[in-house]
């Protein structure tokens, strides 16, 4: 089995911030190593936490497994990175820092997701936004978008942003998916694919975050596409026979 010279990175952004960002990148994790795929997540830049305390990654690895992890700044406050470094009196994260650290996961990974924080605009730096660490590493970008009123409208705006600056929307995850939907609900799964021109690759369940981590993992390869997911680690320059076979969705 040979190794690609870098493998894929998946850029994990929002329309909005409590879309389920981390639980839609712990269930690409789970999904990517069902494959066969050797998977590290980046998360650039955590705020709300405070020095030793559990972040994003924590959870992501709690739910998928042990996973090669790499936060590159983290602040206090919940808020924009920008503004809770200069509320923090303490530098930005660098972007070369960021595009470093992905690269490097990239030669030992196979798949490498990039999980940013709050929507594609929001400042990770005073001019720095997920878009442009996405143009740095040349990841797809995965958009969680919330299922109800006004995801049609965020979808298209993020959507367009991400054209606008040269980016690949690689897939849309529906962040979470209550057990009975409302009308909007059912109306926007159908109309997000049409009105996008993005696919709605995975559709995650209310109360995922919930579950244990035995029953995340059996489950969540169920969530999203895996034909979708064989692509996208097939563009890596990594041949399909390097993926165990799987059931394609």
């Amino acid at each position: 089995m040979s190794s690609p010279t870098s493998g894929a990175v998946l850029a994990v952004t929002g329309t909005s911030t409590d879309v389920g960002k981390t639980i839609v990148t712990a269930a690409l994790a789970v999904s990517a190593q069902a494959l066969g795929a050797d998977v590290a997540v980046c998360k650039p830049v955590q705020t709300g936490v405070a020095p030793g305390e559990a972040g994003d990654l924590a959870t992501i690895v709690a739910l998928a497994g042990h996973l090669t992890t790499v936060e590159c700044a983290r602040y206090p406050e919940p808020l924009a990175p920008e503004t809770a470094a200069r509320r923090a009196g303490l530098p930005s994260v660098d972007r070369a820092d960021i595009a470093a650290a992905v690269d490097a996961l990239t030669m030992t990974h196979e798949l490498t997701l990039v999980e940013g924080a709050g929507g594609v605009m929001v400042r990770l730096a005073p001019s720095l936004t997920i878009a442009d660490v996405a143009a740095d590493t040349q990841a797809g970008v995965v958009v969680v978008v919330q299922p109800g009123l006004g995801a049609l409208n965020h979808a298209e705006l993020t959507v367009d942003a991400l054209r606008a600056r040269g980016l690949r929307p690689a897939g849309l995850v529906i962040g979470w998916w209550p057990a009975d939907p409302d009308l909007a609900m059912r109306c926007n799964r159908d109309d997000l694919p049409r009105l996008t021109g993005v696919p709605v690759v995975g559709v995650i369940p209310s109360g995922a975050s919930a579950l244990d981590a035995t029953h995340f993992r059996a489950a969540a390869p169920g969530w999203l596409d895996a034909h979708w997911l064989r692509t996208e680690l097939s563009q890596s320059g990594q041949t399909l026979n390097n993926i165990k076979q799987g059931v394609l969705s």
